[in-house]
């Protein structure tokens, strides 16, 4: 009997043993990805879908190849909840790397929480790909102390800096058409408004600074909370002030109010700039049809073609979940096109290795090509170049219930230089403001 027994347990012992080595190499043929972002909003889940879509073409292909290995990708996913709570958010992140023991983060959205959450990836040397957060500085303090924040790429959007040029480019554009169909001969007037969130505070002394140069008049500055659910006070005094063109700037939920009470009131005035809610196809009922005309910064439109990557993605993301992707999908460029080959070619998943290659690589992702920026001093800094032939995004503008490409339509930032991409269409002015002007 007590052979028995002790049979029994060797037994079980060497089972356990086999398990466990199998449990260990089914473990080392996996890349763990997390995925974080705040889940229960648009942004959350563009960070999701587009990494989704990214890792089932990578495993439906055979995987990754990893020196002599096929890996496949598994993704974890964090909800952030980077809107209400950095501490969340920085759970989340903790969450990831030491209990899922992920290899790479892809998403952050909010700035606030990104900083707080690049910390702790970068003190883990966890590579983190973000994007969704613009602030200069997150990639400002890889140049600075490179050694412990090399592993920070930013892959989307371009710095809040090339955001507001990109939107400078756009008003100008706006503000020609406005001159030129509604016969405006004095100074095009703007107003400014801009949430109250720390990504957007390097955008008010950008604005005050470059708009008189571009020869237009800036008539007020108004920072609404981000979460503001009435914003008939600030749109009532910026029609007082006789704006001709609204330059927003919003990430967060306020884009949409806003865009719906400037349409219930018909203040005679185009919204022109960054409304991120605007992106998706849910903002035309989320506005009740009255965010028609609004015009926003974007990544992507339907019919319009960056470059040869695009059409495929947004065909495919439109067929799979429904919708256009917004900018914060492109967690599926992050992982196929910046991620994976840059895997393939060091053959290992050593984070050091990894990003020696991956910060001198120049590739296209689906909206852009990516160069990596160094400073003025030359230091690597992981941000991405803004111009024609790499980084330049799009403008869209709601038409009649449709999300149409407007900008860049015949930009030339330079003597020689004229951008339009396949599909682009007219900026069309609202009647409503048509209807005013010829009043005078």
């Amino acid at each position: 009997m007590k052979c028995f027994k002790k049979s029994m347990f060797v037994t079980a012992i060497i089972f356990l043993f086999t398990v466990s080595l199998s449990m260990t190499a089914f473990a080392a043929d996996v890349i763990k990805i997390g995925v974080i972002g705040p889940m229960k909003f648009v942004q959350g889940i563009g960070h999701w879908n587009g990494a989704t879509m990214a890792a089932d073409e990578i495993n439906a292909a055979g995987g990754v190849k990893v020196g002599n290995k096929m890996m496949k990708i598994e993704l974890i996913q964090a909800d952030s909840n980077e809107f209400l709570s950095v501490t969340d958010a920085t759970n989340a992140m903790e969450r990831l790397i030491t209990k899922e023991k992920v290899n790479f983060v892809v998403g952050g959205f909010r700035t606030e929480a990104v900083f707080a959450m690049q910390d702790i990836a970068m003190d883990k040397k966890v590579i983190f790909l973000s994007c969704g957060a613009a602030h200069n500085e997150l990639c400002g303090r890889v140049a600075k102390y490179y050694d412990q924040y090399k592993y920070f790429f930013r892959v989307t959007p371009f710095n809040s800096s090339n955001l507001v040029k990109a939107a400078f480019s756009h008003v100008g554009s706006v503000a020609g058409v406005l001159k030129k169909e509604l016969g405006i001969e004095g100074k095009i007037k703007v107003a400014f408004v801009a949430e109250k969130a720390q990504w957007a505070d390097p955008m008010v002394p950008a604005v005050q600074a470059v708009l008189p140069k571009m020869g237009m008049e800036l008539v007020g500055v108004w920072r609404p909370s981000p979460v503001a659910t009435d914003v008939s006070a600030e749109l009532s005094a910026i029609q007082r002030a006789g704006a001709h063109i609204i330059f927003t700037v919003f990430s967060s939920s306020v884009g949409i109010p806003f865009a719906r009470q400037g349409g219930e009131l018909k203040i005679p005035a185009i919204q022109v700039g960054i409304n991120v809610e605007a992106q998706k196809a849910e903002f035309w009922q989320a506005t009740r049809g009255n965010g028609n005309y609004v015009i926003t910064s974007s990544t992507y439109a339907e019919g319009v073609e960056q470059n040869e990557l695009t059409k495929p993605f947004v065909e495919g993301y439109k067929k799979r979940f429904g919708e256009v992707p917004t900018y914060t999908a492109d967690t599926y460029s992050g992982i196929k096109y910046a991620l994976v080959p840059t895997i393939e070619m060091v053959g290992t998943l050593d984070p050091d290795t990894i990003v020696a290659t991956l910060e001198n690589r120049v590739y296209k992702t689906c909206p852009s090509t990516i160069k990596y920026t160094k400073d003025k001093l030359g230091r690597p800094e992981h941000d991405i170049t803004f111009g024609p032939g790499y980084a330049t995004g799009l403008a869209v503008q709601w038409q009649d219930g449709k999300l149409v490409g407007v900008w860049p339509n015949h930009w030339k930032p330079a003597p020689g230089v004229d951008v339009t991409y396949k599909g682009m269409k007219p900026i069309k002015i609202p009647p409503w403001m048509i209807k005013a002007y010829k009043k005078k």
